[in-house]
């Protein structure tokens, strides 16, 4: 990959274009075949894709190696990375090797608690969590390590990013959490699933007003009442409203419904915040008929960073 496209999305964030991101999740296996059947139906459509590391706490393939692998496809990846699962001497070591693999974007994480997932005997690391790793990400960047040690072999050159949740119940805590990872570095910043826009607005113009990095609100394919109703169960803080659960159960296509909500959802997110972070498990096929649906434009050739007109 050259280098113009492994920065692309660095290079639309700061031009301040409308941003378009979208999630693919890692095997859980040795065949990455489904994931980048997935991730090529994205080519021309997004900014950057990201790959999950080890969400809600669920063994799938390392998103390192499937962040390289996208690479090879002409994808430029966003690597999630997440505290849980490492202590920070492979934390560190993993970014060296992302950087060294020509992957620039990361999105920082805390992780998602051990007995969430399908392996609830391991063990969590938890040495760092998000606000820590951006610092260290920060550091390394300037030429350092995490104990303020010279790195004799370069610095690194990553583009940061981390997670928000506008729809936290405590507006303080959200507040707090959010100022501290402006500080320590966090260029860019993707949200949990929007259910509440209301909430969303209230967050751009009392939270986030002036930060100057942009927030990509969470986008997520409800495919049918029932696959809403889990999320309400399965997922804290999201509430998937009634009426929306309604509509997709009276709908005579409940996937169909499900993507006309989303290209809704997408629109009224252009309105309130610079992008979407768009996740639709295991059909992110149907990704470019939302984008369409919703009036977001391919990306143009010349300057892919070009999303909406």
């Amino acid at each position: 990959m050259t280098n113009s496209a492994a920065t692309q999305f660095r290079a639309a964030v700061q031009a301040g274009d409308f941003l378009v991101t979208a999630e693919v999740m890692p095997p859980k296996g040795g065949d990455p075949s489904h994931m980048l059947a997935m991730a090529r139906q994205l080519k021309g459509r997004v900014h950057a894709v990201n790959i999950t590391d080890g969400s809600r706490a669920v063994l799938r393939m390392s998103p390192l190696a499937c962040a390289v692998l996208l690479q090879r496809e002409g994808i430029e990846p966003i690597c999630q990375m997440a505290c849980r699962d490492r202590n920070q001497i492979a934390l560190q070591a993993d970014l060296m090797g992302a950087h060294a693999l020509g992957i620039r974007n990361i999105l920082a994480l805390t992780g998602d608690p051990i007995k969430a997932g399908d392996h609830p005997q391991a063990k969590g690391v938890f040495d760092f969590e998000s606000v820590r790793l951006l610092q260290m990400i920060h550091r390394l960047n300037l030429g350092s390590d995490a104990n303020s040690k010279a790195l004799p072999d370069g610095p690194l050159d990553l583009f940061a990013g981390a997670a928000v949740d506008p729809q936290l119940r405590s507006w303080s805590g959200l507040q707090r959490r959010f100022e501290r990872k402006l500080a320590a570095g966090a260029q860019f910043f993707q949200s949990q699933l929007i259910s509440d826009f209301d909430r969303l607005d209230k967050f751009m113009t009392q939270i986030a007003v002036g930060c100057n990095r942009p927030v990509l609100a969470g986008i997520f394919l409800l495919k049918s009442a029932k696959n809403a109703e889990f999320i309400n169960r399965c997922v804290p803080g999201v509430q998937i409203p009634p009426a929306t659960i309604d509509r997709l159960a009276r709908a005579a296509d409940p996937l169909q419904e499900g993507i006309q909500i989303a290209a809704e959802q997408v629109q009224a997110a252009r309105e309130l915040c610079q992008g979407v972070h768009l996740m639709a498990v295991r059909r992110e096929d149907l990704i470019p008929q939302i984008l369409d649906r919703a009036g977001v434009r391919p990306l143009t050739p010349l300057h892919a960073a070009e999303a909406t007109g």
